[in-house]
């Protein structure tokens, strides 16, 4: 039969560690966001009328009869 004060311990000890791993991987979503951010940059806003170039590569399309 276990004793009640070794149950008390553990759950203590998994709560405290369930905390220390949620401050750290806040603490690691905040570091790689700030180095995404750092990253990235404003992008280029267009106006109607301007002209663009589009790639086609990734673009799948299917050939209407011949």
């Amino acid at each position: 039969m276990r004793k009640k004060g070794r149950d008390e311990g553990a759950e203590k000890f998994a709560e405290r560690m369930k905390n220390e791993a949620k401050a750290v991987l806040q603490k690691a979503q905040e570091e790689m966001k700030q180095y995404a951010d750092r990253e990235r940059g404003e992008g280029k806003e267009y106006q109607v009328g301007n002209l663009v170039l589009l790639s086609t590569k990734d673009l799948k399309y299917q050939m209407v009869g011949r």
